[in-house]
C-alpha cells in the first residue's frame, strides 16, 4: 500500500516537472517571437573570434534561376544508370548532343551516326534528379515505353485478372488425369506469351520479343506434325459438355462487361470508325483520313480548345488526326458500318461505341462459329471445349479491350470453316479475312486445293466474287477509272488510281515498316550485340512461301483437321517472319491453333461429296470411340476417317454445295 501510494506521487512530480519544462519552451518560443524572431537565423554570415565562418543565413532555393549548366545536366543523364548500360553499345566518337532548357527542366538528347537519336531524357533542374530516361526504341514508340493499360485498359492487364484468365484456362481445358500430357504442354505453350507481355508493359522491348516466339514456333511445329498425321492429340478436358457451356456462357458475359466498363479504345480501332464513316459518306477510306499537318498562316488549324490533336481538315470537319489509320484492308473499315450507323462518330477520339460494339460483336461471333465448328466436326464436346477455348483465353479478351480490327480476320475465316463443304461460300467469307488484314491470303493456295489438291473453281469463284465485293467501295472515289503507273518492284503497271492509293498506304507501307517488335529489324539501331536478321528473315519469307505451296497440294486428300493445322501453321508462320508484331495477332491463328490442338486423338470427322456417292454435311455425333463418360479419346485410330476409293467412273471431288 505505501510502495503504490509511493509511486503515485513520485507519477504525479515527474508529470509537474514535464509541464513545467513545456511552459518554459512556449515562454521562450513567444519572446523570441515578440521580438521579430531575428535570433533564430542570421541576417548575415556569423564568424568566430577566429574569422572562421560558423553559421550563414537561410536562404530559399530560387526555381527561377538555373541550378545547373547545359554540361552539367548532360553528364547527369549520361550517369543515369539505364541511359549508361545503353551508351556503351556506341562508340564516343560521331555522337552529338542537344539539351534545351524550359519550365525548370533541362531535355537531353543524343544521337549517333546511321542510329540515329538513341537516348533521350529529362532531368529537373532544381534537384538534378533525372525524371525521364529512355533509350533504343523507347525514344521513337511511346508504346515501347511501357505503362500498364496502354492496350486494353488497365483490368485486364492487372495480374489478378490476367493471372484468373490463365488458371480457368488451364483447368477448364487441362487433363489433370495425365498432368504430363502433350495436350496440357499445349496449353502451356499457348500461355507462354504471358511473359513476353509482363516485360513489354515494363517498357523491356528487348527482353519482351524473343519470349513471344515459343509460341508460334510450337503452333508451327505441332501443325505440320498433326497435319501430316492426321491425327489429334491424346487426352481431354474432364469437365462435363454442361459445365463447359455454363462457363463459356458465364466468361462471354464477364468479357462484354469488361469490354464496356474496363476497356480503352487504341488507334487501330479508332481507324475502324473513321473509315466507316468515310464509307457511309461515300469516300474510299485510303488517303482519305484526317491529317495532323494541315496548318493556316503557318500554323496547324486547332480547333478544339480541349484537345490540341484536333484538326480542321480540308473539307472543314474538326476531326482528331490519324494519318496512319488507313493502312488495312477494306473489310477492316466496312465491318464498322453496322455499329457507326447506330452509334455515329463525334469526331472526336472518345469512348467511340462503335468500336466497342465492333470488337464485342465478332468477338461473340467467333464464339458462335468455333461451337459450331466443334457441333458440326466432333459433336457436343468438342464444340463446348472449342467455345470455351475463346472465351478463357486472355489473349482474345487482349484483343476484345483494346478494340482492335484482330478478332475480325479469324472470325470470318472460322465461319468460312464450318461451311467447308460449300465452297462458294467458304471462298466469299475467306476473301472477306483475307482483305482485312491480308494474313490469311497466305492460306489461299491451302483453302483453294482443298480436299483434292486441284484447283476448286467454285471456291475461286466465291473468293473473287468476295474480293469484288468488298473493294467495291473505290467506286465511291470521283474517277475511279482514271489510270495511273503502280510501280511494285521493278514494274511499273498501269491501274486505276484509287487501285493504287490503296497499293501504297496499305501493303506498299507495311512492306517498307520499320519496328523493334520483332528480332529482325533491330539493327536499325546499330547497337553493339543486337545482330542484323534481315537475310535470315528473308529465308524463312521464302520458306514460308514454299511451304504454303507444298501444303496445298500434299497430301492430295486433305481432311478437316488436316486444313485446320495447316491453317494454323501458316497463319503462325506469317506472324514469326513479320517485321511487325503485336500481342493483339495472337487471335488470328489461335482458333485454328485450338481446333487442332484439342481435337481428339482420332481428329474431326470428314465430310464427303454427294457426288463420290458418299453422304455430305451431317450434324449427327461423331463415330469416336467413348472410353467414360467426358473422355472422347480413343486407342485406336477411327478408320472411319480414312478415305474411300470413288467408284469407278466417280470423280473425287468431296466438297458438296447445293
Amino acid at each position: 500500500m505505501r510502495r503504490s501510494l509511493y509511486l503515485g506521487v513520485t507519477a504525479r512530480r515527474r508529470l509537474f516537472l514535464v509541464v513545467a519544462l513545456l511552459a518554459l519552451a512556449l515562454a521562450g518560443a513567444a519572446s523570441a517571437f515578440a521580438g521579430g524572431g531575428t535570433t533564430t537565423s542570421p541576417a548575415a554570415p556569423v564568424y568566430d573570434k577566429h574569422g572562421r565562418l560558423i553559421q550563414t543565413p537561410f536562404v530559399p532555393p530560387s526555381f527561377g534561376a538555373k541550378q545547373h549548366t547545359r554540361l552539367e545536366a548532360l553528364h547527369i543523364f549520361e550517369q543515369d544508370p539505364k541511359v549508361a548500360a545503353w551508351l556503351t553499345r556506341y562508340p564516343v566518337k560521331g555522337r552529338s548532343y542537344d539539351e534545351s532548357y524550359a519550365a525548370q527542366q533541362w531535355t537531353i538528347k543524343i544521337w549517333w551516326g546511321k542510329a540515329g537519336e538513341i537516348a533521350e531524357g529529362v532531368v529537373f533542374d532544381p534537384t538534378g534528379a533525372v525524371t525521364e530516361a529512355w533509350t533504343g526504341p523507347q525514344v521513337a514508340w511511346g508504346m515501347a515505353r511501357g505503362g500498364n493499360g496502354a492496350f486494353g485498359g488497365t483490368a485486364i492487364n492487372d495480374p489478378w485478372v490476367w493471372g484468373a484468365f490463365c488458371l480457368v484456362f488451364l483447368i477448364g481445358l487441362g487433363d489433370w488425369k495425365r498432368p504430363f500430357s502433350l495436350r496440357n504442354l499445349d496449353l502451356l505453350f499457348l500461355l507462354s506469351p504471358t511473359a513476353s507481355l509482363w516485360y513489354f508493359n515494363h517498357g523491356q522491348v528487348f527482353a519482351a520479343v524473343p519470349l513471344f516466339y515459343p509460341c508460334l514456333i510450337w503452333v508451327v511445329v505441332r501443325g505440320i506434325f498433326i497435319g501430316a498425321t492426321n491425327r489429334g492429340t491424346t487426352g481431354a478436358p474432364r469437365w462435363p459438355v454442361w459445365v463447359l457451356i455454363a462457363g463459356t456462357i458465364f466468361l462471354a458475359g464477364f468479357r462484354v462487361g469488361l469490354n464496356i466498363e474496363r476497356s480503352n479504345v487504341i488507334d487501330v480501332g479508332y481507324s475502324g470508325v473513321i473509315g466507316a464513316e468515310r464509307i457511309v459518306h461515300g469516300q474510299a477510306p485510303w488517303g482519305n483520313f484526317p491529317q495532323d499537318t494541315v496548318k493556316q498562316n503557318g500554323d496547324p488549324k486547332t480547333c478544339s480548345k480541349t484537345d490540341t490533336e484536333m484538326r480542321i481538315q480540308t473539307d472543314g470537319a474538326c476531326e482528331r488526326a490519324n494519318p496512319l489509320g488507313d493502312t488495312y484492308g477494306p473489310t477492316a473499315y466496312e465491318a464498322y458500318i453496322p455499329a457507326y450507323l447506330i452509334t455515329g462518330w463525334s469526331g472526336k477520339w472518345d469512348d467511340l461505341p462503335t468500336a466497342h460494339i465492333t470488337a464485342i460483336l465478332f468477338d461473340l461471333l467467333t464464339i458462335v462459329g468455333l461451337f459450331l465448328v466443334g457441333l458440326r466436326f466432333g459433336g457436343r464436346r468438342l464444340a463446348a471445349v472449342l467455345a470455351f477455348a475463346w472465351v478463357a483465353y486472355p489473349f482474345t479478351q487482349y484483343v476484345s479491350n483494346s478494340n482492335t480490327n484482330d478478332a475480325i480476320m479469324p472470325c470470318f475465316l472460322v465461319w468460312a470453316f464450318w461451311l467447308i463443304t460449300r465452297p462458294a461460300a467458304r471462298g466469299v467469307l475467306s476473301a472477306a479475312a483475307g482483305w482485312t488484314k491480308f494474313a490469311s491470303l497466305i492460306t489461299f493456295p491451302l483453302w483453294l486445293t482443298y480436299p483434292t489438291g486441284r484447283v476448286n473453281w467454285r471456291y475461286l469463284a466465291g473468293f473473287v466474287a468476295g474480293t469484288l465485293a468488298v473493294f467495291s467501295i473505290l467506286l465511291l472515289e470521283p474517277h475511279p477509272l482514271h489510270l495511273t503507273p503502280l510501280r511494285v518492284w521493278h514494274f511499273s503497271v498501269p491501274v486505276p488510281h484509287e487501285v493504287a492509293t490503296f497499293w501504297h498506304r496499305t501493303i506498299g507501307y507495311q512492306f517498307g515498316r520499320d519496328a523493334p517488335w520483332s528480332l529482325w529489324d533491330w539493327r536499325q539501331y546499330h547497337a553493339r550485340g543486337l545482330p542484323d536478321l534481315h537475310v535470315l528473315q528473308r529465308f524463312f519469307q521464302v520458306l514460308l512461301l514454299v511451304g504454303a505451296l507444298v501444303v496445298a497440294f500434299k497430301p492430295r486428300r486433305k481432311s478437316p483437321l488436316q486444313l485446320a493445322a495447316f491453317t494454323a501453321v501458316l497463319i503462325a508462320g506469317f506472324e514469326m517472319v513479320q517485321t511487325y508484331w503485336l500481342y493483339t495477332y495472337i487471335p488470328w491463328f489461335y482458333p485454328f491453333a485450338a481446333i487442332t490442338l484439342l481435337v481428339p486423338a482420332t481428329g474431326l470427322r470428314r465430310l464427303f461429296d454427294r457426288g463420290a456417292g458418299v453422304e455430305a454435311d451431317r450434324f449427327d455425333a461423331p463415330s469416336v470411340p467413348a472410353g467414360v463418360d467426358g473422355d472422347y479419346d480413343s486407342p485406336e485410330p477411327d478408320t472411319s476417317f480414312d478415305w474411300p476409293e470413288p467408284a469407278e467412273g466417280v470423280a473425287p471431288e468431296v466438297d458438296a454445295s447445293p
